[in-house]
């Protein structure tokens, strides 16, 4: 006659184990997905802002300026503040002078966000994700001017 052997109690240790080991994978691709939507509505608003900004600059120097400056703050709206940030302006049919004529200007944000719970000691740094967006503004052919005193 064999005896069986006695297996109490050990349904519940293997079913926390298994649980562990399906969660934390699952929590951080979770978390790791909402960083990445985070960084993309900045991207997103920041292009749209900087684009707006620099059409409404008087001139294509004070425009850059104005555009990286809003930029920087909408990626610090969605929590970016510190993130890279790379803005690229063009501008068509006119690329010396933005703001002639009927140009129409396409503003580029290029950053990127650092995928959260993952140590340097994995090797190579933190692991980051690269975002970009685009922004396309005409330039009316009407636009106001202020006059001299």
């Amino acid at each position: 006659m064999s005896r069986r052997p006695d297996e109490r109690g050990s349904a519940s240790i293997e079913l926390i184990w298994l649980g562990l080991l399906l969660l934390v994978p699952l929590v951080w691709i979770v978390v790791s997905v909402f960083e990445v939507q985070r960084g993309s509505f900045g991207v997103t608003a920041a292009a749209r802002a900087a684009g707006r900004a620099y059409a409404l600059a008087p001139d294509d120097a004070s425009g850059r300026q104005r555009a990286e400056a809003v930029a920087r703050q909408a990626l610090a709206d969605q929590g970016l503040g510190d993130a890279p940030l790379d803005v690229r302006i063009t501008c068509t049919p006119y690329p010396r002078d933005c703001h002639a004529g009927t140009s129409v200007i396409t503003v580029r944000i290029e950053s990127r966000v650092v995928l959260p719970l993952l140590p340097d000691a994995l090797g190579g740094g933190q692991p980051t994700f690269s975002l970009d967006a685009t922004h396309t503004v005409p330039v009316g052919r009407y636009r106001e001017i202020e006059a001299a005193p």
